[in-house]
């Protein structure tokens, strides 16, 4: 079986504090006409099914909606609350701020993943993005049972993804921490759709 025959489900994290954003609602901010998290969904459409930790979004309403112990505790917590009802033998793990992330992004996430615990993608700088891959599930759930720490990079390096430049003109890693990072974000869809 290969990797783009076999089940993968989604779990997006969609629910910090927003700081740098002054607590705005990030994954419901307008990009390119589209909430954030819209665009996340889109990209994992193929997916059995979308598992959306943080509030409810009035704009995925078909997710599975769970919540981190405590709210915006912070991406471990979150991927903790997320992980254990994904049944299919590999899960894509993303942030819900990632307008140029598409669906042959995570195809070649996935195919780089099969035989191995998971696949990330870097960034312009070769910076693995941990909010941006597609991982075996029983691996990422071993990890994350002996794990005690904080970070992402902390539970997810010691697996040994692969690390995957996106092809395309898009940045698929890019993601939207700040005002001029969403204002860049609208003004690239809006000059590519010209």
């Amino acid at each position: 079986m290969t990797s783009s025959e076999a089940a993968y489900e989604a779990v997006v994290l969609a629910g910090g504090g927003a700081r740098r954003l002054d607590g705005a609602d990030k994954p419901g901010l307008l990009v390119g006409g589209r909430a954030l998290v819209e665009w996340v969904a889109a990209a994992v459409a193929g997916a059995e099914r979308l598992t959306l930790v943080g509030p409810p979004r009035p704009e995925l309403p078909h997710a599975t909606v769970v919540r981190e112990d405590p709210p915006g505790g912070g991406p471990v917590p979150a991927l903790r609350a997320g992980l254990p009802g994904v049944r299919a033998p590999q899960v894509a793990v993303l942030a819900a701020d990632l307008p140029f992330l598409r669906p042959p992004h995570v195809e070649a996430l996935r195919r780089s993943a099969y035989g191995r615990s998971g696949a990330v993608l870097v960034d312009a700088d070769g910076r693995p993005q941990w909010l941006a891959g597609v991982w075996r599930t029983a691996d990422l759930r071993a990890a994350l049972a002996s794990y005690g720490g904080s970070s992402l990079r902390g539970l997810m390096d010691p697996l040994d993804p692969a690390r995957v430049r996106a092809a395309g003109e898009w940045p698929a890693w890019y993601d939207c921490d700040t005002p001029s990072d969403v204002a860049a974000a609208s003004r690239m869809i809006r000059e590519n759709s010209a």
